[in-house]
């Protein structure tokens, strides 16, 4: 299977880099703190531009005032302009999307139950942490941006690859190294866990799957908001959940059911980045939400999957015989509601990363109040 996904990735990459260049534009991509991640997007159809193919003006959105280097590290609004290859390529990573995987490895492990603060579970911990984090979500963005270069040259022309600030030969490497890094720490985290079946490597395989047709032709998840959007959600929530798990303990069909239930939620929260997207979905013809049902009715689905599906766990809970489990989730459900009215019901455009940084710690926390749950 590794060499299927070996082989897919270098014909996707290579025959799209070679056949479609994006011109050089100067100017960083917003992503938001918790799961937002910069919005994947994909490239559309391959069209003959002998028959008169008309290319969208792009327009000139350079963030004011030279931007932020802390920004550019973190890869998200209002970052600098950098020269450096390494800085360059720490922002195609957005290290600001990595926490939500970290702590979904910290929900997994607190729900198996078998989590003890040893030396030896903390390092399996760790790694596993580092193959869901910075190489495996560091491998998506950067395929995402890959795969994005042609919107972004109407939405954010000042992102790195079509601003031409990297070469899409380097940008092609570090997908391979991020993805085999983090291949490489599933392997290990299955010997070290004793494992006779590989588990985490196979998690770890099926989400690298899940992100490349996400983001790649021909399947292209994105083109479709519903099951692009909760592709997305279940990998920030359900994915490294069940790696924690798997590490530590028996991941149990229950739990698989639960978490992807719970990636209704992550669903509402991918939303909230196709808000700022909308011009280059529409012109290259992507069916994001916001396009589909149009920005007034997309914030109401976005709010409703995220605090329904917490509601619904939480009558889960109660259901099970856990009233303090649940009623805790309620009042972590309370603020998020609150920051909905305050910020991302006004203009989910201009108040997406404040609304993002002050309500998603609410939900995993949430996330983690379900895995303490479900270990007892």
């Amino acid at each position: 299977m590794a060499s299927l996904l070996n082989t897919a990735l270098s014909v996707g990459l290579t025959s799209n880099g070679r056949a479609r260049r994006v011109r050089a534009r100067s100017l960083v991509s917003p992503a938001s703190v918790s799961f937002s991640r910069r919005r994947l997007t994909i490239i559309a159809a391959e069209t003959d531009t002998n028959e008169g193919t008309v290319k969208p003006q792009v327009p000139d959105k350079a963030p004011a005032g030279g931007g932020s280097s802390f920004n550019q590290l973190l890869g998200i609004k209002g970052a600098a302009q950098e020269t450096n290859k390494w800085k360059i390529r720490l922002q195609l990573t957005k290290p600001v999307t990595w926490p939500p995987l970290v702590w979904g490895v910290v929900c997994g492990a607190a729900a198996s139950g078998n989590f003890h603060w040893t030396l030896e579970d903390v390092a399996k911990s760790i790694v596993c942490m580092m193959m869901s984090g910075p190489f495996l979500t560091g491998y998506t963005q950067t395929i995402n941006d890959y795969y994005d270069r042609e919107i972004d040259a109407i939405n954010e022309p000042y992102r790195p690859i079509p601003s031409g600030a990297i070469s899409e030969d380097e940008v092609i490497t570090q997908v391979w190294v991020l993805l085999l890094g983090g291949l490489g720490c599933a392997g290990i985290l299955d010997v070290w866990a004793g494992h006779t079946f590989p588990i985490v490597f196979y998690l770890a395989l099926g989400g690298s799957l899940l992100s490349y047709i996400y983001s790649a032709p021909p399947l292209k998840l994105k083109q479709n908001g519903w099951i692009g959007n909760f592709a997305l959600g279940a990998s920030y929530i359900s994915l490294p959940w069940w790696a924690g798990q798997a590490l530590f303990g028996t991941l149990t069909p229950d739990i698989i059911v639960l978490t992807l239930l719970y990636s209704l939620a992550g669903l509402g929260i991918a939303i909230v980045n196709d808000f700022k997207s909308i011009e280059g979905d529409r012109a290259m013809g992507l069916q994001s939400l916001p396009v589909a049902f149009g920005a007034e009715a997309a914030k109401w689905i976005c709010v409703g999957a995220i605090d329904i599906t917490q509601i619904s766990i939480a009558g889960y809970l109660l259901g099970a015989g856990k009233p303090y489990y649940a009623l805790a989730l309620l009042a972590l459900i309370i603020p998020q509601v609150f920051f909905q009215f305050q910020y991302f019901l006004k203009d989910p455009v201009k108040y997406d990363v404040k609304y993002q940084a002050s309500a998603q710690p609410f939900l995993v926390l949430g996330l983690l109040v379900t895995a303490l749950a479900t270990s007892h």
